[in-house]
């Protein structure tokens, strides 16, 4: 949240059982702050040691539970020993980029070269099409894999099944009850897939197939020494984890968790320019992926590059890969300005139209910048707390004006859903995702009647009551109490954080605001202390500046205040010290509807 709660009605402190507390403290020797989140969060006593010490050695799914798997893999190992030829297709987002690259190193290590084809993301949008799947093929390309995408492509899979392509599709995005006329299609959202596994990114997906590919291969005899080494590659599988979004729980905490221990000595030479040029220090963690090396992998899509991501992560000579590192990063630098000013329009849109009184904020111009649409929707989502769509309308390559937009949406609304409702209505011309995000194509004259069904629909799943508006607290910590070496606890014990399992958020409660000031253009920077004194502790909230939060921060300072936020350590001059990163804050004299009433009926 972005905004100033003048109640605490949705911030819940959720009760744990002591007993249980208590047994897992001595039967796990944990401290008790970790055994209170783990019982929080719903770990149950038989799952924890899996939590804390997911090892690929004892807690790996089996990739043969995955529909169409076992074949799949027989298929593919008996193609690699006849030296077919190979091509990959693959969606020019971070998934997209890592899902290829991973792809590309184990064929190449089966001694097979298969050429990669990422789509522009400004000129032939998400999704495969005929035009790419023609040009491979005069390549010499006999099976074509489409990663990250193609599960909902049934024009264009039947177009490349009559060029006589075998097509494979290694996907995760949401399926319907048919299936494009694929050789195969590995894919855990399958309606006939029964593995569980429908958490993983395509990257995971297309992980599974490499193991399952390699034991086929090795049942085979195909490797004279040892099987390709794909533990090594673990660092790209855990980069297109996170950055995809998807629930860091299970098999995906599992891959992360041993995937940054991969990274921290990363042998991937394009993804080690790009952590040089990116100029992190230190270890490794979640945020660096979500926040620093993934931007700049996106940024290249963004101003008509698209292939430089998986270029990057599938290249081995240092120079080129030093080139591509700060070629991304010179177009992350040109992505964040011409952000700025896209979000500066889709804001005042909103405010000037009262947009954000309907369920979902919807916003469409000419003037936004169709490979900035995901972004800026996830900015409106997070500033508005609502669901957000961003459509930019620009010429297609028939000369017709489109809208090609991106949603983002928030816990208990499924935003792909109701774009692939749409797409089978008629609605719009392309549309899918997942349940957090999704894109989608609409005609022009189409644009309107999307957003009244974007409406109605998201309507429909708000007054369900699955959407999830309340924010739950982690713990309550004072000032005083919030050291560096709990931080270091709780990244140890419950990390990484991510999508479904997020940082920590503690409530600081009566906290005593000593000094303020804008950080930035948008950022606020306050230190803070207990009420009654004592040391005191830098707090940041971002993006806050304009808004009620960041008002109250900067004009209201005498006021006491609860804050919520997460914890991090800041190394600045060689001293670790503990910030609080800014969530959500109220005033501590501030009384939700309950406690009025509470209070009425004692007097």
């Amino acid at each position: 949240m972005d905004s100033l709660s003048l109640n605490k009605a949705a911030w819940v402190y959720p009760d744990a059982d002591i007993s249980l507390v208590e047994k897992i403290v001595r039967q796990h020797d944990l401290p008790e702050v970790i055994a209170r989140m783990l019982v929080q969060r719903g770990v149950n006593a038989d799952e924890i040691d899996a939590f804390l010490n997911p090892t690929l050695k004892d807690h790996m799914p089996d990739p043969l539970s995955l529909a169409d798997m076992k074949a799949a893999a027989e298929f593919i190992a008996q193609a690699i020993q006849d030296k077919k030829q190979f091509a990959i297709f693959g969606d020019f987002d971070v998934d997209g980029a890592t899902s290829s690259a991973l792809l590309y190193r184990f064929l190449k290590y089966c001694a097979i070269e298969a050429p990669i084809y990422i789509p522009g993301r400004l000129t032939e949008g998400y999704g495969p099409n005929t035009d790419a799947l023609v040009q491979l093929k005069e390549q010499g390309a006999e099976i074509v894999f489409l990663l990250d995408c193609g599960t909902t492509s049934f024009d264009v899979v039947a177009a490349g099944a009559e060029m006589g392509l075998d097509i494979i599709i290694v996907d995760h995005h949401e399926a319907e009850d048919r299936l494009p006329d694929a050789k195969f299609v590995i894919n855990p959202k399958r309606k006939d897939d029964v593995s569980g596994l429908d958490v993983l990114a395509a990257v995971g997906v297309t992980f599974m197939v490499c193991v399952a590919v390699n034991a086929a291969l090795r049942e085979k005899g195909f490797f004279e020494g040892k099987a390709a080494p794909i533990i090594n590659w673990l660092d790209i599988i855990a980069l297109g984890t996170v950055c995809d979004m998807v629930p860091l729980l299970d098999v995906n905490r599992l891959l992360v968790r041993q995937g940054f221990k991969v990274m921290q000595n990363s042998e991937n030479t394009g993804l080690q320019a790009l952590i040089e040029v990116s100029g992190i220090k230190g270890e490794l963690t979640p945020y660096h992926a979500g926040f620093v090396l993934g931007p700049r992998i996106n940024a290249g899509s963004r101003v008509h590059k698209s292939d430089l991501g998986a270029k990057l992560l599938s290249g081995d000579d240092p120079g080129e890969c030093k080139d591509i590192a700060w070629l991304l990063n010179d177009c992350n630098d040109k992505r964040k300005a011409i952000q700025t000013e896209m979000e500066r329009e889709a804001i005042n849109m909103v405010e000037d139209f009262g947009l954000d009184q309907h369920p979902m904020i919807f916003v469409a111009s000419e003037n936004f910048h169709q490979g900035l649409s995901g972004l800026v929707a996830g900015r409106l989502k997070e500033k508005y707390g609502k669901p957000a769509c961003v459509v930019s309308c620009t010429e297609n390559g028939a000369g017709e004006i489109e809208g090609r937009g991106s949603g983002r949406s928030i816990p208990g609304i499924h935003v792909a859903q109701a774009f692939i409702d749409a797409r089978n209505e008629g609605i719009i011309l392309k549309g899918g995702g997942h349940a957090m995000a999704g894109g989608f194509t609409v005609a022009e004259d189409q644009v309107e009647a999307f957003k009244a069904f974007l409406y109605q629909h998201i309507e429909k799943q708000m007054q369900s009551g699955e959407a999830n508006i309340k924010t739950d607290i982690d713990g309550i910590v004072t000032v005083r109490g919030a050291k560096p070496d709990l931080v270091k606890l709780l990244q140890n014990y419950i990390g990484p954080f991510g999508q479904e399992h997020p940082e920590p958020l503690f409530l600081f409660q009566n906290v005593r605001i000593h000094s303020a000031d804008v950080v930035g253009e948008a950022h606020i920077r306050t230190l803070i202390s207990d009420w009654e004194g004592g040391s005191r502790m830098k707090a940041m909230a971002f993006r806050s500046v304009g808004t009620e939060l960041g008002e109250a921060l900067l004009k209201q300072g005498r006021e006491p205040f609860d804050i919520l936020g997460t914890l991090k350590i800041d190394n600045w001059g060689g001293q670790e010290k503990v910030e609080i990163h800014i969530k959500d804050a109220a005033f501590s004299s501030a009384m939700d509807e309950e406690k009025l009433a509470e209070k009425a009926a004692l007097l």
